[in-house]
């Protein structure tokens, strides 16, 4: 059985990986803002943790309590977040700056903290939930975008610095599931867009809001595949999860590759040239 520490399990993909976990008897440390999660302990042990991930200073206590109480921790799962709807341009800097201190600063926060204690017990996997909207963004999300692309890249890079250490990192990519996301909740919009921006962001936009409890992601097979994942040896570095997700990535790895390819001369021929002269026609 597994030790879990999950950030944000009072409602959506956390609530639902909480719930699984339990359920076939793991130990569970979660963390909400406020309140107690709707969570049955099943066969498993479950400890609530009240946590902010924005609260700088709260982050390495929150995770010394967690590795002294369960001595060992297995799976790390960032999931805490949620999202910005809107155009770039009607953003304010207060929103940016919170979306990125929950989404970004929160989970690099709880990494930092916790890798010293993963790198003593010699093994852990961290599991970071990131979006396909950091993997193949579209309009009227664009700030939310950066935030999970910026994880996905934390991810991709300390993959690299800790695979000799014996630790695991996988980013988790979900597309649209069937929570409360779309809600209140979770999402955050900003202010009422300007009609310059109706033929992109409140296209995208409206049916972000027709989406709301039709999505096609369901969030207990979604957890069902997370726990496969922190179970297997070899676990990715990038999952999707959702049908959705897999068609947004392919049509964006398509596009890109088909660019690259279409100005692959320009991008060769910034390359230093070792004989200047001999290369310059009539030299």
């Amino acid at each position: 059985m597994k030790t879990w520490f999950i950030t944000g399990i009072s409602r959506g993909l956390g609530l639902a990986l909480a719930k699984a976990a339990l359920a076939r008897g793991d130990t569970v440390i979660g963390t909400v803002r406020a309140g107690t999660p709707d969570l049955a302990a099943g066969t498993g042990t479950l400890h609530v943790v009240t946590l902010d991930v924005a609260d700088a200073d709260a982050v390495p206590a929150a995770v010394a309590r967690a590795f002294a109480q369960a001595g060992r921790i297995d799976v790390i799962v960032n999931n805490a977040g949620y999202g910005l709807l809107g155009a770039i341009e009607k953003a304010t800097d207060a929103e940016a700056a919170r979306l990125f201190e929950v989404d970004v600063f929160g989970p690099f926060r709880l990494i930092r903290a916790a890798l010293p204690y993963l790198r003593a017990q010699g093994g852990g996997h961290i599991i970071n939930v990131t979006s396909i909207a950091g993997r193949a963004p579209g309009a009227a999300s664009g700030l939310y975008s950066a935030a999970k692309y910026a994880l996905e890249g934390l991810s991709a890079s300390l993959a690299l610095e800790v695979a000799p250490l014996g630790l695991k990192v996988t980013a988790v990519a979900p597309g649209a599931f069937r929570t409360d996301f779309l809600s209140a909740h979770s999402i955050r919009k900003s202010e009422a867009e300007d009609t310059a921006y109706a033929g992109s962001v409140g296209r995208v936009s409206a049916a972000f809001d027709a989406m709301a409890g039709r999505q096609l992601g369901d969030p207990d097979r979604a957890a069902q595949a997370i726990l496969a994942v922190a179970d297997t040896d070899a676990p990715p570095l990038h999952l999707l999860l959702g049908s959705d997700a897999l068609r947004r990535a392919r049509e964006k790895l398509d596009a890109m590759i088909d660019e690259i390819d279409r100005w692959e001369e320009t991008t060769r021929g910034t390359d230093f040239v070792e004989n200047e002269s001999a290369a310059r026609p009539g030299a």
